[in-house]
């Protein structure tokens, strides 16, 4: 009795030990992050660094501005979600409710491949048939804002399927059997019952599909152009956040190296802000749900 009590209580300090872990880490990141990058303020404004549209760090006089890669970053993500949400709510759905065995067998053996595909392969893809695809329908010179948002709707497709799918799934079986019982078709009860149902799950998918979106570098490297300018439409040259750290890191020092972690903080900020309002929202939504249930 002794022995199972010591052993219960020493699992639990294991399990107790990796959260700390990994709380641990994120605090020992978050630290690092702010400790290199905040010492550019004292140099340069946040108003300069945040709202500045010139980035020349190596210039005689250098200048630390990064509005244009936050609004590259938000172009592309925003656009490869347009593209991304609606064909991988479809995809869930229909793996959820309408396919057959034989069908959704396929289709999950390609989401998987999707998954589990580098990065730099599909910049590879990108490469070779996207970017020319988008040169000879929209003219440039195929390296643009689109044909970044494209390669990265397909990175995020995997992510937004899978999770809408088990969201679905994961609906009581009560309501879709009460609903077909009332006299609604299989399609009235997906769209006005099970989705609304599952939209908290369906909403994390989209989020998590964004931060791997927004995350990226390879990818969009490959396609988007890399040019630290500001974009100027569809099939304009861009630059985001993670592609400016990652173009000036091998060769940066000094108050330009301080510049690139302070482009991390920003990012790392943006990040937070977006789960944290996501969050928010969710809970307001299920009060909400749960008050109209109740009233």
């Amino acid at each position: 009795m002794k022995r199972r009590i010591l052993f219960e209580k020493g699992a639990e300090a294991l399990l107790f030990a990796c959260a700390l872990v990994s709380i641990l880490t994120v605090v020992f990141i978050t630290v690092f992050l702010f400790q290199r990058g905040l010492p550019l303020f004292a140099k340069t404004s946040m108003a300069a660094f945040l709202f500045g549209t010139n980035w020349e760090p190596t210039a005689a006089t250098p200048h630390y501005g990064i509005l244009s890669f936050i609004l590259g970053s938000v172009y592309v993500t925003g656009l490869s979600l347009v593209f991304a949400v609606p064909v991988g709510l479809s995809v869930g759905i229909y793996l959820a409710e309408l396919a057959d065995k034989q069908a959704s067998r396929g289709i999950r053996a390609a989401v998987e491949i999707l998954a589990g595909i580098p990065s730099v392969i599909y910049g590879l893809f990108g490469i070779a048939i996207i970017s020319s695809v988008t040169r000879t329908l929209f003219g440039g010179s195929g390296y643009s804002l689109l044909s970044a948002s494209i390669v990265l709707a397909i990175m995020t497709l995997p992510t937004i399927i899978n999770v809408t799918e088990v969201s679905l799934r994961a609906v009581p079986r009560e309501l879709k059997e009460g609903s077909l019982a009332l006299g609604a078709t299989h399609w009235q009860t997906i769209v006005r019952v099970l989705v609304p149902a599952a939209r908290s799950g369906i909403i994390a998918g989209v989020v998590l599909g964004m931060g791997r979106a927004i995350g990226e570098t390879m990818a969009v490297l490959m396609v988007g152009g890399n040019a630290p300018i500001m974009p100027s439409g569809l099939t304009g040259k861009v630059r985001t956040l993670t592609m400016n750290i990652i173009t000036d890191m091998s060769y940066a020092k000094g108050d330009h190296l301080t510049s690139l972690f302070a482009t991390g903080i920003v990012l790392f900020v943006f990040i937070l802000a977006l789960n944290l309002t996501v969050q928010l929202a969710l809970k307001r939504s299920i009060s909400g749900t749960e008050g109209s249930a109740g009233a």
